[in-house]
């Protein structure tokens, strides 16, 4: 029997690779881990799991098929955990980053329904900002 704990890792290919760890390095605060330039890949932490970037012009991106866009995606969404999850403070600051969302809205999640707030990356990747349990 297989049990899983959490979120190790998601993979996402990137056509914009500079505007993609921007995104989620400097404007989310994923730091740099690892990177391995020759195969195409860079490894950011984000909590207790990473965010990969994978450049689709690499060697591991080529692997994948056509570039994604905004009507063909990787994944349908990823969902990261906030905390403290101060909603209208989230709503402010995504608007001065010039950031589009689609306000705060109570959806489920592994601990329960609660607040998120969704937004896409610059690949057209749909991120899901998830509060606390109700």
């Amino acid at each position: 029997m297989i049990t899983i704990t959490k979120l190790d890792h998601v993979v996402l290919r990137c056509r914009d690779f500079d505007a993609m760890l921007s995104f989620y390095r400097d404007l989310l605060g994923c730091p740099l881990e690892r990177s391995e330039p020759d195969l195409g890949l860079y490894q950011l932490r984000a909590g207790d799991a990473l965010i990969d970037l994978v450049p689709v012009n690499s060697q591991l991106g080529q692997e994948g098929g056509r570039a994604p866009d905004r009507d063909a995606h990787n994944v349908d969404h990823i969902c990261v955990r906030v905390s403290p999850f101060d909603g209208q403070a989230i709503l402010d600051w995504l608007d001065r980053q010039g950031i589009g969302h689609g306000g705060i809205e109570r959806r489920n999640g592994a601990e329960g329904f609660g607040p998120s707030i969704y937004i896409d990356d610059p690949d057209g990747n749909r991120l899901e900002l998830k509060g606390p349990a109700e």
